[in-house]
């Protein structure tokens, strides 16, 4: 079972056993390292996510990707390239098969690259990861799979989101060490401070 061995792997490198899950709540003390977006269309998200990676920046180390559309007109799918937040380096996603394509064709080599570029960044050091979105890939135990999993070894703080189809991979992957976080600034504000609150006082 792919989303099995990847905890496994998860926990071995982190040395520490199961998490809880619970919904976040304003001001909360025990906020959960990582926070799922949901609430809003993927594109949405990424906005929010570039909005607060601007915010942030300037006083927070961050490592990881967020999503950027790839443009084309007539396109079902959606996924184009993953930007570096460290670097500004675009990854692309999207194997283009033509206007009006019914399927969404992933470029995984992309998307690999991108992790592995995060999980050096992650080395590096940093306060924070953020990573677009576990999806199709990473419910196969690919893509950013291997970024996901050294944010968990690490013990970091990871903001993300997951796409819907894929909500039972992700729940056999990380629970229950996640908040669910409405896909708003505030909340998501509000619990980056209740985890940094608490980063600072051990």
């Amino acid at each position: 079972d792919v989303a099995a061995a990847l905890v496994a792997r998860a926990h071995e490198r982190r040395g520490q056993g199961a998490f809880r899950h619970r919904g976040v709540t304003p001001g909360m003390s025990d906020a959960k390292h990582i926070a799922v977006v949901q609430g809003a269309p993927s594109a949405a998200v990424q906005e929010i996510f570039r909005a607060l990676v601007d915010r942030w920046r300037p006083t927070v180390r961050i490592a990881g990707v967020v999503a950027e559309d790839h443009g084309l007109p007539d396109r079902k799918c959606r996924a184009g390239y993953l930007r570096s937040i460290v670097s500004g380096t675009l990854y692309p996603i999207f194997q283009d098969i033509g206007p009006g394509a019914e399927a969404c064709h992933l470029k995984e080599d992309g998307a690999l690259a991108a992790g592995a570029a995060v999980e050096k960044d992650i080395v590096a050091g940093c306060d924070l990861v953020l990573l677009s979105k576990f999806g199709k890939l990473e419910a196969g135990g690919r893509g950013l799979t291997e970024a996901f999993t050294a944010a968990l070894a690490a013990d970091l703080p990871l903001l993300t989101s997951v796409s819907p189809a894929f909500e039972a991979a992700w729940k056999a992957f990380a629970v229950p060490h996640f908040d669910i976080v409405p896909a708003e600034a505030e909340p998501i504000e509000t619990w980056w401070r209740a985890i940094h609150r608490g980063a600072a006082s051990k």
